[in-house]
């Protein structure tokens, strides 16, 4: 007997050694050295360097075209047929607590919309989906198909979602995105980025001689800071670009930071939240083409007031329509126009995916709960005094307010937004990093490098410009 449990305490003396050395080959201290002499940074450095000149200097006329596609999903009984959006059984992006259960019907529509701008020089398009991110597969597919007909480089796509919570999931793969967008749900990619190159291709198609504009107005009243409340800064600015044509249509692109989440986990109908409600009022009132792509939106949330959230997301929709009407009045428009862009594949950090404060999943086992690249894509476009910067995750209120603070030295109007054909996760400032909750400790996937380390890219850029 006394053998017996001699061997019985030696074997559980082995089996704790071994656990402990398994837990220690999966874990590691987190990442926190300074990006500035780090690989990744070097190498992003020399692919900007190495660049082409961008000329500055160039202004003449330009044209411009518009465009459309429905992206509602169909759902019906029998014969699916994803490649034209009809599937039996769809699920929402947006919300874990919904546990990837199915949409069952629509709310209100949701569209994809595109403004081409073409001058002597350079040509953009600037994509807007009602969707809650645009996934780098479908950006893929989409880059792809564009590059084929009509020849588009990635440089000439300004991608951006509207990050509405009640739109079409499915299209991920993997323990995370299937948290958020539900079980993957075959042909929903292909039905997305079908839409996307539709629409870019019915922009080039319908360019026109245009006069262009920009300007913004600033709606403290709706939208708050949802991580730190008054502790911290909220961007309550609303960009917006301003496109009229001489046969009378006109388009206007707008960008927010509050995150369109009016509609909460229980909203199980297809919808564009609040920035589907301001298109289409702004839409109904003016004749345009209304575009809205989610600005900063990390750490920023809507203030919506009373009623049903059906209630709170048509007034939320209506007061901003109301303003933005108001001030499109007020922004002049010219037919010169300077347009430049800049496209920047960016290299990444490893994952710092945390297992507690100060320690992190050693990034192979990172990569596999959070499949993302080793590289992403950083994007700038002037247009005259205005400077647009896209992202590819939920980009910080406040890390846009000190960028928009630095362009105003070099004679800038800076708008940043978010999700632009990729998504690496939240990117706010690092002071928050050691915070508890949602967006810096499960969603800060690359450490608390990676704000400074964007912000400094973004600087260069806007140089550049």
């Amino acid at each position: 007997m006394r053998r017996i449990k001699t061997w019985t305490l030696r074997l559980g003396s082995t089996l704790g050694v071994v656990f402990v050395v398994a837990l220690l080959g999966t874990v590691s201290p987190i990442d926190d050295r300074p990006f500035l002499l780090q690989p990744y940074h070097q190498s992003t450095l020399n692919r900007l360097d190495n660049a082409p000149s961008w000329p500055s200097s160039f202004t003449g006329p330009a044209r411009a075209g518009f465009a459309r596609v429905e992206l509602t999903p169909q759902l019906v009984s029998s014969n699916p047929a994803p490649a034209s959006g009809r599937f039996t059984s769809i699920p929402l992006a947006g919300y874990g607590a919904r546990s990837g259960k199915p949409a069952t019907g629509s709310l209100d529509p949701l569209w994809v919309k595109a403004v081409a701008l073409e001058t002597r020089e350079y040509r953009i398009v600037w994509i807007a989906i009602d969707a809650l991110i645009i996934p780098r597969e479908v950006t893929e597919i989409v880059i792809n198909e564009l590059a084929r007909d009509p020849g588009l480089s990635r440089e000439e796509l300004y991608l951006g979602a509207t990050h509405t919570h009640g739109s079409l999931g499915g299209w991920g793969e993997g323990l995370v995105a299937e948290a958020f967008a539900g079980p993957f749900t075959p042909g929903v990619r292909d039905w997305m980025a079908g839409c996307i190159v539709a629409a870019t291709r019915q922009a080039l198609g319908d360019l026109a001689p245009v006069k262009v504009g920009s300007g913004s107005f600033q709606a403290p009243g709706q939208i708050r800071n949802r991580l730190v409340q008054e502790a911290g800064r909220t961007d309550a600015e609303f960009s917006l670009l301003k496109f009229e044509r001489a046969d009378g249509s006109s388009a206007v692109i707008g960008a927010f930071g509050a995150h369109a989440t009016v509609l909460g986990a229980d909203n199980m109908l297809f919808s564009g939240d609040y920035p589907g409600a301001w298109a289409r009022q702004v839409e109904q009132s003016t004749g345009t083409t209304a575009l809205f792509i989610a600005g900063g939106v990390g750490s920023h949330s809507a203030r919506s007031g009373n009623g049903s959230p059906t209630e709170r997301v048509e007034n939320l929709g209506r007061q901003l329509a109301l303003d933005t009407i108001q001030a499109l009045a007020r922004i002049p428009t010219s037919p010169e126009v300077l347009l430049t862009t800049i496209g920047l594949p960016v290299d990444l950090p490893e994952t710092n995916i945390r297992f507690a404060d100060d320690f992190r999943l050693r990034p192979w086992i990172g990569r596999q709960l959070v499949p993302t690249g080793s590289d992403t894509f950083l994007q700038a476009v002037r247009i005259n005094d205005a400077i647009w910067v896209s992202t590819p995750c939920d980009f910080s209120g406040e890390l846009a307010l000190t960028l928009k603070e630095h362009a105003c030295t070099l004679g800038r109007n800076l708008t940043v937004t978010s999700f632009n054909g990729d998504y690496i996760g939240y990117v706010i400032p690092s002071k928050y990093y050691h915070l508890g909750g949602y967006e810096p400790q499960t969603m800060s996937f690359f450490g608390p490098s990676l704000p400074d380390y964007f912000e400094d890219l973004i600087r260069r850029m806007m140089a550049g410009l």
